[in-house]
């Protein structure tokens, strides 16, 4: 009996002007947590909606424990044991944890029956869960595991999960681990796609690495480094971030007691929110997902008016301005959907630019748009950030995720701001990708803009931050001091705990 679950050999998919894989041939072990590694834009999206059946290959085959394997769609996959956990989340706030799982399934059972065994699967893997709860009331780490709880269900060979820990503070990505790890030890395979390489040092028997849309190689994770990793996937070596020493100067941004109330019925409120961010200084905010972020940039960006006298940018009061105001000032800001609050889905490239870059990059004239102009700033920020497309006249939507994120974040930067406010600059990004956006913006500090890191991801926050601090429930800790902390102290501060509580763990 063979130790294979999933061959797949020679799997070839192209579009118009592009391959997105290229003769790609690997196989995955029974019991085997096997990674899927690669830059933005190197096929990895596209090879795993093929084995769920969400697109058809061109070429090659695919074989499920030894027979043919061609789901024609999810439906098809589901019922030959293959699961998948998307990176985005499709559930719907409104209903409870059962009726989304049930939404979910090809025949669901009776509801009471279905929510005995969402609490027996539940519990079995050790992802507390009440069938019972509205999904709006939920975490993010909480909503991911109705996503799990739903596929796990279906009694997966193969459970395909896409940048699972992106959304989880350090001790739900442990609780996750354990489930994964519980998942192998009983024989399922998993298919684990993410760009956070430490993980994958951790949790991953085998990687394969696509690069352009070819399979360029095969590793043992845990006997190579995070670094020889990302240099497989991008082929060539690159630079670690580093800030310049730059002397922090005036205080550009000041929040004062910031309070709102939550967009709608599932946001977050903002509860008394005080910080303050310096020429040449990087304030970076963490918090698991759902905790303020949103509402935060929407605050500071000017999207929502907040009380007079909360907001104070280089010492007036900019409380009631609108965004155009802030961003004449020179307040620019970068929201974390990329599709459709960053950019424009169905515009190109070049009328992206003109869309946030129009006063300050000068691309209006006497009231008419100068499309050669907006063009040469759509190819400066192309060409300046390696976005990955065939040129700025194509959609936003065409765009691979990461690809589209470094588009929309070296717009701002290149329109140079005074303050830059962004959450989640790298979210989705390769190793590679990261580091050039996370040295683009300690450049900017460097050059003496105040900037405010808003992200998920700890280990960037560390990296390109001068102090620190935590969102929950809408309240923020007091900023602190990188140099101060580590990943226990700053654990301890995602999840509400106050400064003495913090100092205790200093003792």
């Amino acid at each position: 009996m063979s130790d294979t679950l999933l061959s797949i050999r020679g799997l070839t998919k192209a579009y118009p002007g592009v391959v997105a894989n290229d003769d790609v041939s690997f196989d995955i072990g029974k019991g085997e947590i096997h990674a899927l590694l690669g830059e933005n834009g190197a096929g990895k999206s596209t090879l795993v909606k093929m084995i769920f059946g969400l697109v058809k290959p061109d070429r090659g085959e695919m074989l499920l424990d030894g027979a043919a394997y061609a789901p024609g769609k999810p439906s098809d996959a589901r019922l030959s044991g293959v699961a998948m956990v998307f990176q985005h989340f499709s559930l719907f706030d409104a209903l409870d944890v059962a009726e989304n799982v049930a939404l979910g399934m090809e025949t669901p059972p009776p509801m009471r029956d279905l929510a005995r065994q969402i609490r027996e699967v539940s519990e079995t893997y050790g992802l507390p869960l009440d069938p019972s709860r509205i999904v709006g009331t939920l975490s993010a780490g909480e909503r991911q595991r109705v996503e799990i709880i739903r596929c796990l269900l279906q009694n997966p060979r193969l459970l395909i999960m896409d940048e699972p820990t992106s959304v989880l503070t350090p001790q739900e990505v442990e609780i996750l681990f354990q489930t994964l790890m519980k998942l192998k030890a009983e024989g399922t395979s998993i298919l684990y796609i993410s760009h956070k390489l430490e993980e994958i040092r951790t949790l991953c028997d085998e990687a394969t690495i696509l690069r352009l849309g070819k399979n360029v190689g095969t590793c043992t994770p845990r006997e190579v480094t995070a670094r020889q990793m990302a240099e497989m996937m991008v082929g060539s070596s690159f630079a670690t971030p580093e800030a310049r020493a730059t002397e922090k100067g005036e205080v550009l941004l000041r929040c004062d007691k910031l309070s709102l109330p939550a967009p709608g019925a599932f946001g977050t409120p903002l509860r008394e929110i005080s910080l303050e961010v310096r020429s040449g200084e990087v304030l970076g905010i963490g918090g698991v997902a759902g905790n303020g972020q949103d509402e935060l940039l929407a605050a500071l960006s000017g999207e929502r008016l907040a009380p007079k006298g909360s907001i104070w940018f280089r010492g007036a009061d900019i409380s009631r301005a609108g965004p155009i105001r802030r961003r004449d000032a020179g307040l620019l800001s970068g929201p974390e959907e990329r599709l459709g609050h960053a950019a424009a889905p169905n515009m190109s490239l070049t009328e992206n630019a003109v869309l946030t870059g129009a006063r300050r990059k000068g691309l209006v004239r006497n009231g008419f748009i100068d499309w050669g102009k907006a063009k040469g700033f759509a190819e400066e920020v192309i060409a300046r950030f390696d976005v990955r497309t065939p040129g700025p006249g194509v959609a936003a939507r065409a765009l691979s995720g990461g690809n589209l994120q470094k588009y929309v974040v070296g717009r701002e930067i290149l329109q140079a701001p005074e303050v830059f406010v962004v959450n989640q600059p790298t979210w989705g990004v390769d190793a590679a990708a990261a580091a050039a956006i996370r040295q683009a913006l300690l450049d900017l500090a460097g050059q003496g803009a105040a900037i405010i890191c808003i992200s998920q991801d700890l280990d960037e926050l560390m990296e390109i931050s001068d102090r620190f601090g935590a969102l929950n429930e809408g309240r923020l800790s007091p900023t602190r001091p990188v140099s101060e902390l580590d990943v226990e102290k700053i654990g301890l501060m995602m999840g509400g705990a106050h400064d003495m509580e913090v100092a205790h763990v200093d003792g």
